[in-house]
Order: structure tokens, then C-alpha cells, then sequence
């Protein structure tokens, strides 16, 4: 815990608020340090006086717009047409193209949702831009779905962190542990899929037996 927080107070300690967004933009493309050490922590200083508390939530949000946004661009460079050329390589692992095709369906029909509520879920919160952007959602339906979610989320460990003061670091302690898990189950269902696209590419390259006259 000591070697995630220490760098998260010394960034807010020197920048204020403004290190509150950039931590959440940082955390939001390449999450070194969770939200769940940032935000309680933002929080606390508040409740010192050393950071505004309203400019702390606004930062931190207009953090997680900057994080999503950068991620949604990466999926419209991407595009659906390239991954799914990708998705029908036999080294490509992750999945096939009809996985892909399902996939982009649902999001076809519940993207909104989607995007809203991946921003309570650890990872996916940052992957979840990415299909929006290959799925080309009009931008300012993503951003204003990215403000609602992150926004209460930002808000609400925010204010554990001001309510607890001293103690934020419980908030960490008891969120920590489901957010790992949430992480571990993603994982496990990565390597599910890696297994059944293994298995797949091996059944199609058995060639079939010449039936009997």
C-alpha cells in the first residue's frame, strides 16, 4: 500500500488538483496506480484544506474524459474492418471472427450501457473505450456517458476519503481486494478464450477423413 500511496502523495502534495486529473488520465490508459489509492486520498487533503473539493471531482473527471478519450481514438484507428481481418489469422488468439461479430452485435444494441456502466468496474472502465471508438458511438454521447459514470464514481471515493480523513486507506483495503478479483476473473476469461480459439485452430486443421463409396 505505502509504495502506491507514496507517489500518489507526493503528485497531489506538488500539482494540487491538477495532479488529481493527470493520476485519473494516467490511471484511465495505463492504470499503474488505481483510482481507489487516488481518489480516498484527494478526498483527505480536502478535508486538511490543502485541495478544493469540488476542483478536486472536477479534475479528477475531466481526467477520466481525457484517459477515455485517448483510448476511444485508438479504437476508431483501429477499426472494426482491421480487427476483424486480424481475428481470422490463426495466430491471432484472442478470438475468431465470429466471436468478434457477436461481440460488436451486443454493443450494437447495448453500447450506451455499456460505456455507462464500465466505468464502475476495474479495467474495464479503460477497455471499454476502445469497441465505442471501433464502433464509431458519436463522441459527444461517449463523453457524456464517460462524465455521468466517472463522475459518480470519482465523487464517491472522493467523499469516502473526505469522510474518513485520516483512515481514507480503508477505503482501499476493502475495495483493493474486489477490484483484484474483478481483474483475476477478466484474466481467467482471457485465457478461456485464448484455450478455445487454440482448440478451434487445431480442429480446422484437421483435414477431413475421405468418406467410403
Amino acid at each position: 500500500m505505502e509504495r502506491l500511496t507514496g507517489p500518489v502523495v507526493e503528485v497531489i502534495d506538488s500539482v494540487g488538483e491538477v495532479g488529481v486529473g493527470g493520476l485519473i488520465a494516467l490511471e484511465t490508459v495505463l492504470p499503474p496506480v488505481p483510482s481507489e489509492v487516488i481518489l480516498p486520498f484527494a478526498g483527505f487533503a480536502a478535508a486538511e484544506g490543502r485541495l478544493h473539493l469540488g476542483l478536486a471531482w472536477a479534475c479528477a473527471t475531466a481526467g477520466s474524459l481525457l484517459g477515455a478519450a485517448v483510448l476511444y481514438q485508438v479504437g476508431r484507428a483501429l477499426s472494426y474492418e482491421r480487427l476483424h481481418e486480424l481475428a481470422g489469422r490463426r495466430w491471432f488468439l484472442l478470438f475468431g471472427q465470429k466471436d468478434l461479430e457477436r461481440g460488436f452485435r451486443f454493443f450494437d444494441r447495448h453500447g450506451s450501457v455499456v460505456v455507462l456502466l464500465g466505468r464502475f468496474v476495474p479495467f474495464v472502465r479503460s477497455v471499454v473505450s476502445v469497441p465505442a471508438g471501433m464502433d464509431l458511438m458519436p463522441l459527444p454521447r461517449f463523453l457524456l456517458l464517460t462524465a455521468v459514470g466517472s463522475g459518480i464514481w470519482n465523487a464517491a471515493f472522493i467523499a469516502l476519503g473526505y469522510r474518513l480523513r485520516e483512515d481514507y486507506e480503508v477505503v482501499e483495503q476493502y475495495v483493493g481486494p474486489v477490484s483484484r478479483g474483478v481483474v483475476v476473473l477478466l484474466v481467467l476469461a482471457l485465457a478461456w478464450l485464448v484455450v478455445r480459439r487454440v482448440r478451434q485452430g487445431r480442429e480446422d486443421a484437421v483435414p477431413e477423413r475421405p468418406g467410403l463409396d
